[in-house]
């Protein structure tokens, strides 16, 4: 991850990408309409995510990350700027080119699992290779029930969701998200409905999984927890990045810190220091 602004059918590779980056976010900007008024969600945001990390989007509600998780994702597009995924540009794509991205590069974990309910643990985690016609039968039941294994889930394959605990849901989830063989994973809040053991075990499970695999794994996240684990985090306030930091052992060292506005003072007092 650097702190300087990025560089400047399904969609074609980008012929000034960096191989070495998973995710390079190019002067973006996200606005939305609310009723007369231009309501700003992300400000000109630039971001290059190297491959491999486990990163950490940073923020208090309204700050902007889920919605820049959202344009990593390609689940929305911005109304301004250019986002690169895995080498290929993605801007003023059709919703079935973005649909072919995601399907095959980008694996998700979100708050609430998002489970079929009347879908077996197995069936739940086979689902999105069903629509990758290029892997056969054998293949996916081959890739479910090694990524069952991988996180501990074996034993419950046949489990339906209501018969498992919140961790063990959103073991499921994880394996989900993992079978396609993406080269990323975005998660939005992914402890935000597990208590704070169990929430601990699986972002230590994610952390392994991250090491073993080399998957990027990007957050949405206020929990102390997954910055505590994270190598690399985005601090983002009011829809622009405000701190850019990379783990060195146990301390952040950053490569970007906006300096803090000064306060604002009232008409006629006086500024300390005057």
């Amino acid at each position: 991850m650097t702190g300087e602004p990025a560089r400047a059918g399904r969609p074609t590779r980008a012929p000034d990408a960096d191989p070495r980056l998973a995710v390079s976010v190019q002067g973006v900007s996200k606005e939305y309409a609310l009723g007369e008024e231009r309501v700003v969600a992300l400000a000109n945001v630039s971001l290059n995510v190297d491959r491999g990390v486990f990163l950490a989007l940073a923020g208090p509600s309204g700050s902007g990350k889920s919605t820049l998780l959202n344009m990593i994702g390609c689940i929305d597009t911005p109304t301004r700027g250019r986002i690169v995924i895995n080498g290929r540009d993605v801007s003023g794509r059709t919703p079935d080119e973005l649909a072919a991205l995601r399907a095959r590069t980008i694996g998700f974990v979100f708050q609430t699992f998002n489970l079929f309910p009347v879908l077996t643990a197995y069936e739940n985690v086979e689902y999105p290779l069903q629509h990758l016609p290029e892997i056969g039968r054998r293949e996916r039941r081959e890739r479910v029930l090694h990524f069952l294994d991988v996180v501990g889930l074996a034993d419950y394959a046949r489990h339906r969701p209501n018969q498992l605990s919140g961790g063990q849901r959103q073991r499921v989830a994880i394996a989900r998200a993992l079978v396609a063989h993406p080269q990323l994973v975005l998660a939005d809040e992914p402890t935000a409905n597990l208590d704070h053991r169990t929430g601990r075990n699986i972002l230590r499970l994610m952390r392994r999984i991250n090491r073993a695999t080399k998957v990027t794994f990007i957050f949405s996240t206020h929990d102390p927890q997954v910055i505590r684990m994270a190598d690399r985090r985005v601090d983002l306030e009011d829809g622009e990045i405000v701190r850019l930091g990379v783990r060195a052992r146990k301390e952040w060292s950053y490569a970007f810190e906006r300096a803090a506005e000064p306060p604002a003072f009232a008409d006629g007092e006086t500024q300390p220091g005057r």
